[in-house]
């Protein structure tokens, strides 16, 4: 009899530990969830924003570097041209300043074919 009534007893007090466990776990996942769903955006933003940082400094350096070079191809053509036809007019200085790489490489070749200033950037050099 002890016996019989310990297995009820046993399987009776398992039932409602399980309900409560059930309940305890379905808590849980639900806390669980939400923080892992927290802690996922909060990573994901933290990673989206290092790496949109990253690339936002690769592509500054990359246009620094290209400004830098066209300055710098401006700055020799500038000087090329002063030594060749004497003290630049503040147009053409403001010309060089603000031109494409392709403006200056144009002009560029122009400079030795040219016989005056005006040629280098008008294409009328004589051949």
């Amino acid at each position: 009899f002890r016996h019989t009534v310990a297995t009820m007893e046993e399987e009776l007090s398992v039932r409602y530990l399980t309900s409560i466990e059930r309940l305890a776990i379905e808590e849980g996942m639900k806390q669980g969830m939400q923080q892992g769903m927290q802690q996922g955006m909060q990573q994901g933003m933290q990673q989206g924003m290092q790496q949109g940082m990253q690339q936002g400094m690769q592509q500054g350096i990359r246009q620094g570097v290209q400004q830098g070079v066209r300055q710098g191809e401006a700055r020799l053509l500038g000087k090329l041209l002063e030594r060749r036809f004497g003290e630049l007019p503040p147009s053409v200085i403001e010309r060089l300043a603000s031109a494409t790489e392709a403006q200056i490489e144009a002009w560029a070749d122009a400079v030795l074919r040219s016989q005056t200033l005006e040629q280098v950037f008008d294409g009328t050099e004589r051949h």
